[in-house]
Parts: C-alpha cells; sequence; structure tokens
C-alpha cells in the first residue's frame, strides 16, 4: 500500500515538471488601469498579468500546474474558455484594493474570482504576502477545475485542492510535492467518521464538520488505497461532470455511478483501514524517537525514513538518522546526513556540536575542533564551555 501512495503522484509531478518547460513568450509590457505598468505575458492556457515587470516565472509555474492538474483530470482543453487569467500584486495596497473593489472584503494571498462571464474569471494573487506560499496552490487548482466544471462536487473541488496544494517550486524553479498529511490526524481522531456516501453527497446533505479534511482524505484513499477499481471510480466520475449542471447534480450524477460498479460497505470499511494504516509525519517522528531512546535502531531507522518520504525538506528526521549512522560508526554518512538536517533549518549550534563529535570519533581532530569552535560561537551559552572541554581533550 505505501508504494501505491506515494508512486501514483510521482509519476504525474516528474512528467509534468518537464513538459512545460520553454512555454512561457512575453508579449510586450501592457499598461491598465488595474495593473499600472507591468508585464502581460501569454502561454498556452494562461494570460499572466504583473505589476512588477516580470511575470514570465509566474506563467510558466501556471503552466507546470495545469499540466499536472490534467495529467489525473484529462480535461478536453477545447471545453473551456482560454486564456486563463491570473493577475499578481507585488503591492499589497494594490492587491488589497483590487479584490476589495470586487469582493467586498479582503483576502490574503490568492484568491480565485469566479463569474458567469469565463471572460472575466481571474486568480489574483499577493506575491508579497506570507500566505501566498499556502493560499496559491489551493486557489491555483480551483480556478483550473472551474475553468472545465463550474460547479464541481464539492468533495472533488475541496478535495483535490488540498491533495494539490503542497505543490512547490524549488530555487532553481523546478516543481516538487511533499505528500500533504497535515490533516490526517484530524480525520484519524474524529469520533463518528462520516462514510464515504456521506462526504460525496455532501452538496444535498450537507456539509459535514472538517469537510475539507474529510474530502481530503476521500481523495487520498480513493487515489492511493492500491485497488484499481478505485483509482477507476475516481477517475471515471471526472467524466460524468458537466458544466451546465449545479453542483448537487454533478454529485448526484457522479454517486450513481459509483452505485452500479461498488458496493458502499466495502468502500468504507476499506476507507477506515486505509486512514488507520496511514501515519501522519508526527506520528513517525515521535514513533522514531521513542524506538532510537529505546535502543532499537532498526525501528527508528525505518520509522525516520518513512516520515523522510513524506517531508523530504525536514529537518528533524535527517538529523536522527545522522545520529544513528553516528552509533553505527559511519561517519561519513552521519555528515551527509548532519549537513542535510542544516540545509532544511536544523538548530545550527546543535548539529555543528554533533558533527564535532562525529568527526573527532573518526579521528579527524582538526575538523572536530573546527566544529565545535563553530558551535561555540553560534550558541556560546549552551556550547562555548562544553566545546572548549572538549578540544582539550582532542589530540594536535
Amino acid at each position: 500500500m505505501k508504494k501505491m501512495a506515494f508512486g501514483c503522484l510521482f509519476f504525474l509531478i516528474v512528467a509534468a515538471a518537464f513538459a512545460q518547460q520553454g512555454e512561457a513568450p512575453v508579449s510586450p509590457p501592457a499598461e491598465t488601469a488595474d495593473n499600472r505598468a507591468g508585464d502581460t505575458v501569454r502561454t498556452k492556457h494562461f494570460e499572466v498579468i504583473t505589476d512588477t515587470g516580470d511575470g514570465e516565472t509566474l506563467a510558466r509555474q501556471m503552466e507546470d500546474r495545469f499540466a499536472v492538474y490534467n495529467k489525473l483530470f484529462r480535461f478536453d482543453p477545447a471545453g473551456a474558455a482560454w486564456p486563463l487569467r491570473v493577475r499578481a500584486f507585488q503591492d499589497q495596497k494594490l492587491y488589497d484594493g483590487y479584490v476589495s473593489s470586487r469582493l467586498g472584503a479582503l483576502k490574503s494571498g490568492a484568491v480565485y474570482l469566479h463569474y458567469h462571464q469565463a471572460e472575466k474569471r481571474e486568480l489574483v494573487i499577493h506575491l508579497g504576502s506570507d500566505a501566498v506560499g499556502e493560499v496559491l496552490p489551493y486557489q491555483a487548482f480551483i480556478q483550473y477545475i472551474r475553468a472545465f466544471i463550474s460547479n464541481p462536487p464539492a468533495w472533488i473541488r475541496e478535495g483535490f485542492a488540498v491533495f494539490f496544494s503542497t505543490i512547490s517550486f524549488n530555487e532553481e524553479g523546478k516543481l516538487s510535492y511533499e505528500e500533504n498529511l497535515a490533516w490526517l490526524e484530524t480525520v484519524k481522531n474524529m469520533k463518528e467518521l462520516p462514510s464515504p456516501q456521506a462526504i460525496m453527497m455532501a452538496d444535498a446533505l450537507g456539509m459535514p464538520d472538517n469537510f475539507q479534511s474529510l474530502a481530503w482524505s476521500l481523495v487520498s484513499f480513493l487515489l492511493n488505497s492500491g485497488k484499481r477499481d478505485y483509482l477507476r471510480t475516481v477517475t471515471d466520475s471526472f467524466m460524468l461532470l458537466s458544466d451546465t449542471r449545479t453542483a448537487e447534480e454533478n454529485a448526484v450524477e457522479v454517486m450513481e455511478r459509483i452505485y452500479l460498479w461498488n458496493n458502499m460497505d466495502d468502500i468504507a470499511a476499506d476507507y477506515r483501514e486505509y486512514l488507520n494504516s496511514r501515519k501522519s509525519f508526527s506520528e513517525l517522528l515521535a514513533e522514531g524517537q521513542q524506538a532510537y531512546a529505546a535502543g532499537d535502531p532498526k525501528k527508528a531507522e525505518s520509522a525516520f525514513r518513512s516520515a523522510l518520504e513524506q517531508r523530504p525538506t525536514h529537518y528533524a528526521p535527517w538529523y536522527y538518522l545522522g545520529l544513528l549512522a553516528y552509533d553505527a560508526n559511519d561517519p561519513d554518512s552521519a555528515e551527509q546526513h548532519y549537513r542535510s538536517s542544516i540545509r532544511y533549518g536544523a538548530d545550527l549550534a546543535l548539529v555543528l556540536y554533533a558533527m564535532g563529535l562525529n568527526s573527532a570519533t573518526a579521528g579527524r581532530y582538526s575538523e572536530a575542533k573546527e566544529f565545535l569552535r563553530q558551535a561555540a560561537e553560534t550558541s556560546p551559552s549552551r556550547y562555548q564551555e562544553k566545546a572548549q572541554d572538549l578540544i582539550l581533550q582532542l589530540p594536535e
């Protein structure tokens, strides 16, 4: 089951990451009352308008996102009005003024504005916002699906928006994805877990509490359960959606097809089993820490590596894998893991001290002394005395 959970989306992401490179020609700068003197960049599917004079990077990223979505949904591009408009502001006052003039309220980071007239629809982004990294991926998917289906069932709209909300781009501009399990514990801890049917029919029956987390959990289950029938169920449902129906009508249409080919009691049982089998990042980290403290390195390493699969850019698994390598008398691997933990934001003084101990054990005394000095300089209150004492014990 675990292999299936990561393999499906990994294929989609990698395929898309290289598919759209170089598809963002820039048109001459445009000046409008809403956007001042900026760039208008047009690509195959998007028109990106910015107030910064540089919209090419954003345009390419939007194309990469679109490619990932459509690898799964496979909507016919002829079924939507092109281009999809993205309007980006660096200036907060300009962003706030633009959004509030249309919504009568402020929205942090990004917001998708959907109108009956397709030409008025647009995704509006505040590039300078601290919230943009979390909000933009969610709103980008909402723009995508509503370009084809104005009123998709809520579980599809919200579930996939959350599922894809951890798409990001690294410093080289390459698309990356970490599985979103932020709400796993919330769902697992529910006293009364709604049935898959109740989640799928929320437009007609009413939204359960914590609906976004439930919708995500159902999508994650259908895609990653390892059962082809369930994956086929969700992908077939996309073909049944109609842009002319209400969300409730689309939900009913999908549900009727699911009834035809699936036993809902089996789906409900498998859904609960799937959730119980998944462990969140924090659960895996705690499991690894407990096993490490109990002197069980194999169990600890398994837990930390599973945590790393979920969040490869979190410092904690790398640091603990460094400790395990140190304990196993593998100083080279330990140093590599320690350096990775620093790269992803670990406590610098703590890791430098650990690297000093590691180098000393390996007999690299001059290197060990340098790491220890750096630890002391980084946090004198914690490491100056300990580092100096250890340095005095090391051979010249």
